[in-house]
């Protein structure tokens, strides 16, 4: 299995606290947001060493999306969503160091659930505009048919009006509709399509960043999708890193989760993850109910 990605150096309370006592500008100027700074040293998170597929587990504000905003930009991966970040931003990353292996072509991307949500939306709304364009052919479609006398073509107008009634007369509304509009795009639901989106989003050879993938996604499709994961890894060069909530992404068969609710974070077992226990405590307590 590939590894492009070894490794991810992040800054320590000495090095963060240089920074500032260095920074002139910085000792003169008022700012109450400093991030990413004092994120990861009081969590005590040095570095994060990473195998094919690495998971990040944790609860909000646990820094999941900020490591994978880190090793993004320092990938130079490709990404649609914005994301937030502050004026230190820049001057974070230059204190941070990912390691990368020397066959590693540069190849990486960022698939966020703002993308998933995105690619939804823009279906929905061509489907509408399908649906409309639909009702509006139908409409011309009785005008046509029944509306219009014999007619000569003097013009390219004319013409494209005797092409539009020789439809009409050959077929039913529906055949003239579809004769002239596609079909609309999806057929699916939208855990489907955001299934789907994945699958093509993610290609071969390349690191791939996916935060929160699990959002719009059913338990049925979650599984599917990890299993998509797991085969792209081991047969297709990929490698993940991953931020999740789901149990059933986390479980993903030998996949490296980190707990970020721990400190300082560390490799676990999924079982041991905190949320995986709600849902066990949850379901022990309606055993019953089965």
């Amino acid at each position: 299995m590939t590894l492009y990605l070894r490794q991810l150096t992040l800054p320590g309370e000495r090095e963060e606290s240089n920074f500032f006592w260095s920074n002139e500008e910085l000792n003169r100027t008022c700012y109450t947001n400093f991030y990413p700074f004092g994120v990861f040293p009081e969590k005590k998170l040095a570095a994060l060493t990473f195998e094919p597929v690495t998971i990040l587990c944790g609860g909000n504000g646990s820094g999941k999306t900020t490591l994978l905003n880190i090793l993004a930009d320092l990938a130079g991966a490709e990404r649609t969503a914005p994301y937030n970040h502050s004026s230190f931003w820049g001057d974070y990353l230059k204190l941070c160091r990912a390691d990368f292996s020397a066959g590693w072509t540069g190849k990486a991307a960022v698939i966020t659930s703002d993308d998933v949500f995105d690619y939804l939306l823009n279906i929905r709304a061509l489907n509408e505009g399908i649906d409309l364009k639909r009702k509006e052919l139908l409409s011309e479609f009785l005008t046509v048919k029944y509306g219009h006398g014999k007619l000569q073509m003097k013009s390219m107008e004319d013409y494209e009006q005797i092409k539009k009634t020789a439809l009409a007369y050959r077929g039913t509304g529906s055949r003239y509709v579809k004769d002239q509009l596609m079909g609309n795009i999806r057929n699916g639901s939208n855990g489907e399509s955001a299934y789907e989106y994945f699958t093509h989003a993610i290609g071969e050879d390349g690191l791939y960043l996916l935060d929160e993938p699990e959002n719009s996604l059913s338990p049925a499709n979650q599984l599917k999708l990890a299993s998509f994961i797991a085969d792209s890894a081991r047969f297709f060069h990929c490698q993940f890193v991953l931020s999740t909530h789901s149990p059933l992404i986390a479980s993903l068969p030998g996949a490296k989760v980190y707990d970020l609710d721990r400190t300082p974070p560390r490799a676990v077992k999924w079982t041991e993850l905190e949320a995986v226990q709600v849902y066990r405590q949850f379901f022990d307590g309606h055993r019953d109910a089965f």
